[in-house]
């Protein structure tokens, strides 16, 4: 098998990373279901991915016969024994929990293609385990995508235990497919870019704690001293202080000390100042733009 236009795709979750997904897989001309128990999760998701085309016409980026052809390779399913019959590619980007995925794996993989792959969307709960549950293991993988899909254009291909070269080289196929570039990483807590993100991302409230500079300089300097697009409290903010906690908490128990969650962000979740989703994290936010000098000052030892 390889990853020709022809082939099935099926996306499981309609949250924000599946919905990124499934819009990735059917403008890039692969037919594409999205698959969600709840109704409105998937009109929402389908909307979505209508904006996101129509923004792309109008800024010249995406042609009215692409966009077109993109919403017509794209259909919604409550019913994934019904969608995921004869998918060359069942992808599950489901809630972080391994009973929930090892549901939807199993469910997939009784009636998927013979050769077909599935693979998760996890950044944190462990490939080889979820892949336990489906029959040939070695058709399981890792794919690790970021957020927003549309822009960002790394894949992180995630080995299990048993995962093998072929599955490996038909998912770089749909990555490259996708216009991604991918990175293959073994299994391990945090992957590359979560566990140094979360580093990167701790020691920054450390600082702010401590007073050695302030929320907007802080994310000034990484913005232009190191040339990333954002600041690493601008994007503990954007990703939701509370989905920071656990991974650090994550990772605190599985590689140690160095994780260890900085008392600042226990203390801005415990006050619910989760970030953008609460309007409210290490910046203050208004029509969902962070208002000017809002940023937390320090010290707060």
């Amino acid at each position: 098998m390889t990853a020709n236009k022809t082939n099935k795709v099926v996306v499981v979750g309609a949250g924000l990373m599946g919905t990124g997904i499934a819009h990735a897989f059917a403008s890039s001309g692969f037919p594409t279901v999205i698959v969600d128990t709840n109704p409105e999760s998937l009109k929402q998701a389908y909307n979505s991915i209508e904006k996101i085309l129509g923004d792309g016409v109008r800024l010249g980026k995406v042609s009215e016969d692409s966009a077109r052809s993109s919403l017509e390779r794209l259909t919604v399913s409550e019913d994934l024994s019904v969608a995921a019959s004869g998918a060359n590619l069942v992808l599950e980007t489901v809630s972080e929990q391994l009973a929930v995925k090892k549901a939807v794996v199993t469910q997939a993989a009784a009636v998927m293609a013979e050769n077909g792959i599935i693979a998760s969307n996890t950044s944190a709960l462990s490939v080889t385990e979820i892949a336990a549950s489906v029959p040939s293991p070695e058709r399981f993988i890792g794919m690790h995508f970021f957020n927003p899909v549309h822009k960002m254009k790394l894949v992180e291909i995630v080995l299990g235990l048993a995962t093998n070269d072929e599955t490996v080289a038909i998912t770089r196929d749909y990555c490259e497919a996708l216009g991604k570039t991918s990175i293959v990483v073994n299994e391990s807590p945090g992957l590359t870019t979560s566990r140094m993100s979360a580093l990167l991302g701790n020691e920054a409230m450390y600082m702010l704690q401590e007073g050695t500079a302030t929320a907007e300089d802080i994310d000034t300097a990484l913005r232009m001293g190191f040339n990333h697009p954002m600041g690493p409290l601008e994007l503990g903010d954007l990703t939701g202080w509370d989905t920071r906690l656990s991974v650090l908490r994550y990772l605190h128990s599985t590689l140690g000390e160095k994780f260890r969650p900085c008392p600042l962000i226990i203390k801005m979740v415990a006050a619910g100042r989760l970030g953008r989703k609460t309007g409210h994290g290490v910046y203050r936010y208004e029509d969902g733009k962070a208002v000017p000098g809002s940023g937390l000052k320090g010290s707060y030892l």
